[in-house]
């Protein structure tokens, strides 16, 4: 699973770069490329895998009532991708913004961490209901996500930007745009956590 690989990679990439709200050479380094294309291409292919197979009752099951199904949190996943996005260009385009790197406390393992936990659905505050029920079929919500992920991860792996010095304000503190990149990835394996909760309910259906 993919936590077993952020345990690993995180771990060594803390070594190297230390804290998020310390670093002073905003370039990104190999480490950090390597990082980032991990979890975007980890967390995607853990999103496809996650409803590889499965039947329309399937995708419509709900374990308590007013929760999520499984195409829900597809669609909130795909939804998710494009805003958080969204709110990565509007930054990158505007100046930079070194000055309010203080305002960072979070290191980039911190913030992983951070998202996978039971309360990062009320940290993120990015998605709206009405913004992932939006899609008019799992495909559809599917097809957004694995072509917005196919292009955040080309542009991991080519771009020279300075990630590092466009600072944004999310819900839970300041994050910079590298670590925006990988909260991207963070949260929709947080999300497909949620999927794999409801097909182990006992209630889930066999097929």
């Amino acid at each position: 699973m993919l936590k077993r690989y952020l345990g690993l990679s995180l771990l060594a990439f803390l070594v190297i770069t230390g804290l998020a709200g310390t670093v002073h050479n905003t370039a990104i380094s190999k480490p950090e490329r390597k990082t980032a294309l991990g979890l975007l291409k980890e967390s995607r292919n853990e999103v496809i895998n996650s409803v590889k197979d499965l039947s329309l009752h399937q995708l419509n099951f709900k374990s308590i009532k007013d929760q999520n199904s499984v195409k829900q949190i597809i669609f909130q996943i795909a939804a998710t991708e494009k805003n958080l996005w969204q709110t990565f260009k509007s930054a990158m385009d505007g100046q930079d913004t070194p000055d309010r790197r203080k305002e960072i406390k979070l290191s980039d393992t911190q913030l992983i961490h951070l998202i996978e936990n039971e309360e990062a659905d009320f940290k993120m505050g990015t998605t709206q209901k009405e913004d992932f029920n939006s899609y008019k079929s799992i495909q559809e919500a599917l097809q957004s996500f694995k072509s917005l992920r196919a292009a955040h991860i080309k542009y991991m792996k080519s771009s020279t930007e300075d990630l590092r010095n466009h600072v944004v304000e999310m819900p839970f503190g300041y994050i910079d745009c590298y670590q925006l990149c990988l909260l991207m990835g963070a949260y929709s394996n947080y999300l497909v956590e949620k999927i794999e909760r409801l097909k182990t309910d006992p209630r889930f259906p066999k097929s």
